[in-house]
């Protein structure tokens, strides 16, 4: 498998990482969702980025004292601060709305990434593409529905979290050109441990013993996840693996149907395939 992984060109490698990444990511969306039902949210973040960071420790011990030299600790402290908050308004809106409701919210990340691909990092973006953003935006309106009965500030946090996922993903795809993945990697755990440290003290509410082993392992999946998509953007430019983040609302419709019996209403499957549609579209005018 390693063997054939080599022969394959930067951009497909690419594709495979980001692949993996988002398996990964929506298995420890649907375990998070488990786990905020019973356990306040910042418990449950404090647990993703602690179980990570034990183990990124333990792994990189041998070269850590080199893996924490950085040239750019402020835009390392930043990023790794977009995606803490990112993981923190998605595990919150986790607690009130279905695992598909915030899947498809959370769509809207990719069309986040393709703007800030424009403004951050100056690149090209045609005007049909810029077409595929705002219908992805109009997409994501369907499912929202802003002054309807059923809006509430708790819908809108899926979003905020895209955005703040889509700013952490564009400082990925800059320090990876600079630095190493770990470095990058061992940041972002560390960070977050330390502003969810911070913010679990007044929450913090006994953990049954047998959610233990859960509390401890399913961080481990963001580790992963987060490790493939560090590597992922060394090899492809952000806009180009942005519309594949869209495969996160299949895997969420599943496992929301699997796990907790949800059925997505019309608003949100409508929403759904227009932001859907609109991804693969900005991806086949960038292939053009």
């Amino acid at each position: 498998m390693s063997k054939t992984f080599k022969t394959f060109s930067p951009r497909t490698k690419s594709v495979i990482l980001i692949l993996i990444t988002i398996f990964l990511f929506s298995m420890m969306d649907a375990v998070a969702k488990i786990l905020v039902q019973t356990y306040p949210s910042d418990q449950v973040i404090w647990a993703r980025y602690m179980s990570q960071t034990i183990v990124s420790i333990i792994v990189l011990f041998p070269i850590l004292n080199k893996v924490l030299v950085t040239k750019f600790f402020k835009l390392q402290l930043l990023r790794s601060t977009f995606l803490f908050f990112a993981t923190y308004f998605f595990f919150t809106s986790l607690k009130y709305l279905q695992l598909v409701q915030v899947s498809a919210i959370f769509q809207v990340a990719p069309i986040f990434v393709t703007l800030l691909s424009a403004f951050v990092l100056k690149e090209y973006i045609n005007i049909k593409r810029w077409g595929g953003v705002i219908i992805g935006m109009l997409g994501a309106l369907l499912i929202i529905r802003p002054g309807s009965e059923v809006f509430s500030i708790n819908i809108i946090l899926p979003a905020i979290a895209a955005l703040c996922y889509a700013s952490y993903v564009i400082s990925t795809r800059f320090l990876s050109q600079e630095e190493s993945a770990t470095t990058n990697f061992i940041y972002s755990s560390l960070i977050g441990s330390i502003l969810a440290s911070i913010l679990v003290i007044p929450s913090w509410i006994s953990i049954d013993p047998t959610d233990i082993f859960v509390f401890s392992g399913f961080g481990l999946l963001g580790a992963l996840g987060h490790l493939f998509l560090i590597n992922a953007f060394r090899m492809s430019e952000a806009s180009f693996l942005a519309p594949f983040n869209y495969l996160n609302l299949v895997f969420g419709t599943i496992w929301g149907f699997y796990i907790f019996d949800e059925i997505p209403g019309f608003f949100t499957i409508t929403g759904s395939l227009v932001i859907v549609s609109s991804g693969i579209y900005i991806w086949m005018k960038d292939k053009k």
